[in-house]
């Protein structure tokens, strides 16, 4: 295995984005493959490196948010498999059809997700109270998570704390399911793509599973309302920015 000079970076990025991830329940793909972007990796590629990086620290993620009893068990049966169905797809999607078409509704998708959150939370309104919180938001998410090599966080968080889901549950819970999703997303690119950049993927678990416990413990101990606002602030920058750069 040919070792990047860039190993610490990469290193550096896996504890930052887990960091945010564990805190706030998203980011980790988007931030991760972003920088991976940067450096010239494919998009598939990108993405194969990325969820098998995140299905360890997803698995470090998710123990800690249990033992933190982060993780509502009804929520997280209801997601896992149709997020596993819907990442197995997008995973085949992605390395065989273009998906340009496909982002900006994406985007467009967080950005009015991020004025529900905020507009509840500014304007002290009750949360919407719909009757499902699984699988048709975890095939969604699942899907597009694949194809924009990361995302299920931004989606199922944001979506579940707009729905009145408490931050601690909505974060622990998408970070728990992420773990079997990440897997088969991961597993699906690797029988079609047959390559991956492991010495990535080593340096991003690395720096992931150091932060996952840390993050964890944040989020048992942070108000919701701030953990709200900082979701629905995170994801309209996210939303306008991937406007923005799939428009342009």
């Amino acid at each position: 295995m040919t070792v990047s000079d860039k190993f610490p970076l990469f290193v550096a990025v896996g504890f930052i984005a887990q960091m945010i991830d564990g805190c706030i329940g998203m980011g980790y793909g988007i931030f991760s493959s972003t920088i991976l972007s940067t450096f010239g990796i494919s998009p598939a590629i990108a993405s194969a490196t990325v969820h098998t990086a995140e299905f360890v620290t997803a698995g470090v993620s998710s123990l800690s948010h249990a033992w933190f009893h982060n993780i509502d068990r009804k929520i997280f049966f209801s997601l896992l498999a149709p997020g596993m169905i819907g990442g197995t797809l997008g995973a085949i999607t992605l390395a065989h059809v273009p998906v340009s078409i496909v982002r900006p509704f994406v985007w467009f998708y967080l950005l009015v997700i991020s004025l529900i959150v905020l507009s509840r939370i500014i304007l002290n309104r009750t949360s919407m109270q719909l009757r499902s919180h699984g699988p048709g938001l975890g095939a969604v998410a699942g899907f597009l998570d694949a194809v924009g090599g990361g995302g299920w966080g931004t989606i199922v968080t944001s979506t579940m704390i707009a729905r009145g889901v408490p931050s601690r549950y909505a974060i622990g819970t998408a970070n728990a399911v992420v773990f079997f999703v990440a897997l088969a997303i991961s597993m699906s690119l690797w029988v079609q793509l047959k390559q991956m950049r492991f010495d990535i993927v080593l340096a991003l678990l690395i720096g992931g599973a150091s932060a996952a416990p840390v993050a964890a413990y944040i989020t048992r101990h942070m108000p919701h309302r701030k953990v709200a606002i900082a979701v629905g602030v995170i994801v309209f920058f996210l939303g306008v920015n991937g406007l923005f750069r799939t428009l342009t």
